[in-house]
């Protein structure tokens, strides 16, 4: 029997993940356009998704759509960045004062091997390495949180986040300087100080902020 064909729905989301990713990956540059028919022949599918997942990519910030020219791939400015990392600053600092009030054991020595994994990347020169476990410390604090809807909301930052995180960590010692910081986050968490954790959270963000502000246009 021959598999039944996959529901319209699964197709926007196969269009969605594969644009995402393209954008992310930076296979698609800030200020290029995304074409829709490409897309669709890529991908083996037909248009009428490719169009719904555009759409919703431009909903969420990652494209743009520009009258009688099509979508293309958003450009980033300091403005933009700064709205998507003080919302980042609010989520990240409620997720580490829970961390830090429960200190559960098992996500505490998790982030100590992150934070060990990101010395040896760093090290090694490995940058994506280390990029990649970076974005795995910050989702494991927000996976600590008590609040049930504050992983929904972290989950469509995250992936504008990393938009960022592209810039970041191409400026000259930022991402040392982030895993310093990243190390005072885990030993506010460790001891239990939520003070302490928030104030290491707002203050790595905050440093963030400024590393963007060096390197994009206003």
């Amino acid at each position: 029997m021959s598999a039944q064909p996959p529901e319209p729905a699964s197709l926007v989301r196969t269009a969605y993940r594969a644009i995402r990713a393209a954008v992310l990956e930076r296979e698609l540059l800030p200020g290029e356009r995304v074409t829709v028919r490409p897309l669709a022949e890529r991908l083996g599918i037909s248009p009428t998704p490719v169009k719904a997942a555009l759409a919703i990519l431009e909903r969420e910030g990652f494209l743009v759509a520009r009258q009688h020219s099509g979508y293309f791939v958003a450009e980033l400015s300091v403005a933009d960045m700064r709205d998507i990392y003080e919302l980042r600053s609010a989520v990240d600092t409620l997720a580490a004062r829970d961390v830090a009030r429960a200190r559960p054991a098992e996500l505490l020595e998790r982030l100590s091997g992150l934070v060990a994994g990101q010395h040896a990347a760093l090290s090694a020169g490995d940058v994506p390495r280390y990029a990649e476990l970076d974005r795995q410390f910050h989702a494991l604090i927000w996976q600590g949180s008590a609040n049930r809807r504050l992983l929904a909301i972290a989950d469509l930052l995250g992936a504008q986040l990393q938009l960022g995180q592209n810039v970041t960590i191409t400026v000259p010692g930022r991402p040392e300087a982030s895993l310093g910081e990243h190390q005072e986050i885990l030993d506010a968490l460790r001891s239990g100080d939520t003070a302490a954790a928030e104030q290491a959270t707002r203050r790595h963000v905050a440093q963030v902020i400024r590393a963007l502000e060096s390197a994009l246009p206003e």
